[in-house]
């Protein structure tokens, strides 16, 4: 059994739903560990985080997601330890990790559902950040 920490942080939280998903499809792209290093260096909400805990918490992701039912335990873990005033910007971040390299696999809108469900995300906020990460994201060639 991996050795699971009983709690995260807050930050600890949102740094392992964006794992999670980057993750999901097994092809932790490039695109998307960037841009968890963008966001985590960016936004307020990181001002004042332990970047050296970023490997600690992977660990945890992957540990739990290599484990017989461990989504379950992942979203558990996250939902218990993640502040519910957090759980859009959660959403929002695993949609923006999601979608940094212009596009999202089956496992990856999978794993968006089941964050979604877990974090009790009201569908037309969910559409709303969806279209946010969407117009973030899209790419043109005209």
């Amino acid at each position: 059994m991996p050795d699971i920490p009983a709690s995260l942080s807050a930050q600890d939280s949102l740094v392992a739903v964006m794992i999670g998903i980057s993750a999901s499809d097994r092809n932790m792209r490039t695109s998307e560990l960037l841009q968890i290093q963008g966001i985590v260096n960016y936004l307020p909400i990181f001002g004042s985080y332990d970047t050296d805990r970023i490997p600690v918490v992977a660990q945890t992701v992957f540990d739990l997601l290599a484990e017989d039912e461990g989504l379950e335990a992942f979203l558990g873990l996250i939902r218990d330890n993640l502040p519910e005033e957090l759980y859009e910007t959660a959403y929002a971040l695993a949609c923006d990790v999601g979608a940094a390299d212009g596009k999202l696999g089956q496992l990856e809108l999978r794993m968006l559902q089941e964050i979604r469900y877990e974090l009790e995300i009201d569908r037309l906020n969910a559409a709303a950040i969806e279209v946010g990460a969407r117009a973030r994201f899209i790419t043109y060639d005209g």
